[in-house]
Order: structure tokens, then sequence, then C-alpha cells
């Protein structure tokens, strides 16, 4: 059986916690600070296809490129799933109360 015919586990927060230093090091790179988890995978609903919601703060608008694009790129890669990276400023307002409760740091 090779890697690609494996099917893939939820992630779940103690697996994001296992990466810390990787993620907040991708995030320093790219501008961003302040990095927390929100969504299916803090709630414990993560399944095998799911994403994983950062919500970050932009630190240095000069390394913060592609409206985060390449942060994006660079958690998609190191995690090896999808990644939303959203900041506080851009949540919907009909959303955002309930995802800064919800947001736990890594």
């Amino acid at each position: 059986m090779t890697d690609q015919t494996l099917e893939q586990k939820p992630l779940t927060l103690a697996d994001l916690r296992a990466r810390r230093r990787e993620i907040l090091e991708i995030a320093a790179r790219h501008g961003a600070g302040n990095v927390r988890v929100f969504g299916s995978v803090v709630r414990g609903e993560a399944e095998a296809d799911s994403d994983v919601d950062f919500l970050i703060d932009i630190v240095d608008m000069s390394r913060f490129s592609w409206g985060g694009g390449g942060l994006i790129m660079d958690l998609q890669e190191l995690l090896g799933r999808a990644v939303d990276v959203t900041t506080e400023k851009s949540l919907h307002w009909y959303l955002k109360e309930r995802i800064l409760k919800e947001a736990v740091p890594l």
C-alpha cells in the first residue's frame, strides 16, 4: 500500500500543537503573528477532509504578500490539507463573536 492510498486521518488540536514551532515560523516568515485555530479542529468535529481554520494578526504588511496566499500555500504544504487564514478585521459580523470565542492559541 502506498501513501497515496492511505486515507488521511482528521487533524486534532494536539496534532497542530505538535507542529506549533513550524506553524509559527511559517507565519512569522509571512508577516503574521498571534496565530489561533478555530472551527472543526477546535470543536473536535474535524473529518479526514476538513480544512484547518487559522485566525491571525498581520504584524508586518511588507511580508504579507498576495493576500496571505504564500502563508496559505506553505501551511497547506506542511499540514497536507486545505487551510483557511483570516484576520479579525475580515470576519463577517454575523460570525465574528462566535469565532473569537472559539479561537484558541496554538
